[in-house]
């Protein structure tokens, strides 16, 4: 059977890993709307390679020393081969995101000799939400931790092996430096440390005999991690210091949320929501599974890292991702234990299998429905595709019933991925149809206005402009005190981006040396007026104020 070769021929996981990769990550990459961290991450990106400053990074004009830079150049360089192409800026996420799930395969099959394990474990993690989600958008994050894998995945090499491989502890630091120029310490804390003491209670590895390698993969993490840091202390003291007190009292003073903030942990992997659940009752699984002490390695490194990040104040979801990565680790398990145990399967575990499954098939036969309310009942969904959907969702469904009927668990898994790599490549392009403002008219249009290409944007420095806008807008937009004539005067001619109308802006008696153009009023709201996420700081006046 064919599912018998995938589960046993490692040339085939690579063959098929590749192609769920491309679905997950690449696929349909331009079809999410940028958010106010992918902007900020790809203004910092163009003003790098427009002011040829790849030291010190800007946004909008000021430093911006809050996040290192290796992101960013990254970014620099895509900016640099093709401008403004965020396709293309997505594809080296999802490339990061790809490095992950290929280490935590090969970490997998290194804790457990198995690959039919480390497959079943990266098909988990790559059909949970929030690995697509990153994998497809242009923010940070998916680096540093995508990185701290490699450096995770020596290390257990280097603690496995009897003798000193200095190699293994060298790459680990190597990872390590890169991990720290990606995001900080912030993966050093949420995925590097939880690992730590979970290896270390399970495993107990000695560390004996292996102190020079530890010393290169510390002096090789200092290195890489340090020197920018230094330099930008050096050459920038002031702000460097400024910036570090403030990201230290974010720690504490921003987005401060009760300990128990992150109890829904498990809605980060989407579909198998519920699976996380079920793998988490240890007394259950624990005589069961067949890789023990592997499962609770996993299970103990999902406990720690909510525990790690439950101590720290200031709490967001997306500082959830690296969960997945214990969480696909100890569900694989599960999975690997339904489908051993398929002719010995007790009545308590076929009910625990089909509670699981029956759920999700549930959900594939709803889609046509959701289909139908949201797109095409609003014209947004042609017949032909949403006969496609119907049809599609019907195969599915009996591909995931019989999986059901015959307790094959390997098979309803390729179920929920195939039905995955349909949604990325025929589904995905109707969500922006899903969120819809009749009104939308982006102020991405005045790039290509010949007559503003050489005149400075201007912002009321009373007002609050998002970063959105700048990112949309292609220009940097600086903050203008337009209340003293003077200084007005002194910037024209100008083109002045506001919520208001210009002349609700300019200074009294402006009309004596100055003239006005209204370009044109633009709403980047992606939501309906009536909806709750409407909001006037997405409606601006663009004005070309000029001397008479």
């Amino acid at each position: 059977m064919l599912t018998d070769n995938l589960q046993h021929n490692r040339t085939l996981h690579i063959l098929f890993l590749s192609i769920v990769f491309v679905c997950s990550f690449f696929i349909n990459n331009n079809v999410l709307l940028s958010d106010i961290m992918e902007s900020r991450n790809l203004i910092t990106a163009r003003e790098m390679v427009s002011e040829n400053n790849w030291l010190v990074p800007t946004m909008n004009g000021e430093l911006r020393l809050e996040k290192p830079p290796l992101p960013t150049w990254i970014a620099g360089i895509v900016e640099y081969v093709s401008p403004d192409n965020i396709i293309l800026q997505r594809c080296m996420s999802g490339l990061a995101a790809c490095l992950l799930v290929v280490f935590v395969y090969l970490l997998a099959c290194l804790l457990t000799q198995s690959p039919v394990y480390a497959l079943v474990s990266t098909l988990l993690l790559c059909t949970s939400y929030n690995i697509i989600l990153m994998g497809r958008t242009a923010t940070w994050d998916i680096y540093c931790h995508a990185f701290m894998m490699g450096a995770i995945y020596y290390l257990v090499k280097a603690f496995r092996l009897t003798e000193q491989r200095k190699s293994y502890f060298l790459y680990a630091g190597i990872f390590l430096g890169l991990s720290f120029l990606g995001k900080g310490p912030v993966s050093f804390y949420a995925l590097l440390l939880p690992f730590l003491c979970s290896y270390a209670i399970v495993y107990r590895k000695g560390l004996k005999g292996k102190a020079g390698g530890i010393i290169i993969m510390a002096v090789t993490c200092l290195i890489l991690s340090c020197w920018w840091y230094i330099y930008i202390y050096v050459f920038h003291t002031d702000m460097a210091s400024y910036v570090f007190h403030k990201e230290a009292s974010a720690w504490t003073n921003h987005n401060v949320r009760p300990w128990w903030y992150y109890w829904q942990f498990f809605l980060e992997t989407g579909i198998w929501s519920l699976l996380t659940l079920t793998a988490l009752a240890y007394p259950y699984w624990k005589k069961r599974v067949e890789y023990k002490s592997s499962y609770l390695f996993s299970l103990l490194w999902v406990v720690f890292m909510l525990f790690f990040l439950s101590l720290l104040p200031e709490k967001k979801t997306r500082y959830l991702l690296p969960i997945l990565i214990p969480c696909a680790l100890m569900m694989g398990h599960i999975l690997l234990y339904w489908m051993t145990c398929v002719k010995n399967m007790k009545r308590g575990d076929k009910i625990v299998f089909c509670i699981n499954t029956i759920l999700i098939l549930i959900a594939v036969l709803v889609l046509p429905v959701a289909a139908y309310l949201f797109l095409f009942s609003k014209g947004d969904m042609g017949v032909t595709m949403f006969i496609v959907t119907i049809i599609g969702c019907l195969l599915f469904a009996f591909w995931m019933i019989r999986s059901i009927r015959k307790t094959e668990a390997f098979s309803f898994l390729l179920a929920v991925t195939a039905l995955f790599m349909f949604i990325e490549i025929f589904f995905m392009p109707y969500l922006r149809d899903i969120v819809h403002n009749k009104d939308f008219n982006s102020i991405s249009a005045v790039r290509e206005m010949p007559a503003l290409k050489d005149l400075q944007f201007y912002t009321p420095e009373k007002e609050s402009m998002r970063i959105e806008m700048v990112f949309e807008a292609y220009r940097t937009i600086l903050n203008l005190d337009t209340d003293d004539k003077n200084t007005v005067i002194n910037r024209l001619p100008f083109v002045l981006v506001s919520h208001y109308p210009a002349e609700e802006i300019l200074p009294d008696g402006w009309e004596e040396e100055m003239e006005i153009e209204l370009i044109g009023v633009y709403d980047n709201n992606r939501w309906p007026k009536n909806h709750r996420r409407y909001t006037s700081g997405f409606i601006n006046h663009v004005t070309v104020v000029k001397k008479k």
